[in-house]
């Protein structure tokens, strides 16, 4: 269990990194990139949690699906959080692969603070398994 902990630990560093990130693109005007390190930042969280189960998968629909299986339906997490995930997981898509997306101020800001609660909650979790 150390190691799965120590993992928890990590990737939750990876989140707090690209949320910090995407707030600092965000400050530039870079809206489109500040989206991608904000859904980045939930989806490293999401694996920080999964990971204190050795869970992991190569598809981010895979986390994402597993994550809203295992603690958001069994009410470990608020439902308003899956749906933040969802919304993250489709605007990274388009600001990542849609050539005509255009990342407004208003919605980036919305993705970040989204990615700042979701971080918030989800550090609480992992430092009650890990401290």
């Amino acid at each position: 269990m150390r190691i799965q902990k120590d993992y928890a630990r990590y990737r939750l560093d990876k989140s707090k990194e690209d949320l910090e990130a995407a707030r600092l693109l965000f400050s530039q005007g870079s809206y489109r990139i500040a989206n991608n390190r904000a859904y980045y930042s939930i989806f490293h969280a999401l694996r920080a949690v999964l990971v204190l189960d050795n869970f992991d998968s190569s598809k981010h629909s895979g986390v994402i699906a597993e994550f809203r299986r295992k603690y958001i339906k069994t009410g470990v997490f608020p439902i308003e959080m899956s749906k933040m995930i969802g919304s993250a997981f489709t605007i990274r898509n388009a600001s990542d692969y849609d050539d005509m997306f255009i990342a407004s101020k208003d919605e980036t800001a919305e993705q970040i603070a989204n990615a700042e609660w979701i971080y918030r909650v989800i550090e609480g979790y992992v430092s009650s398994w890990t401290d």
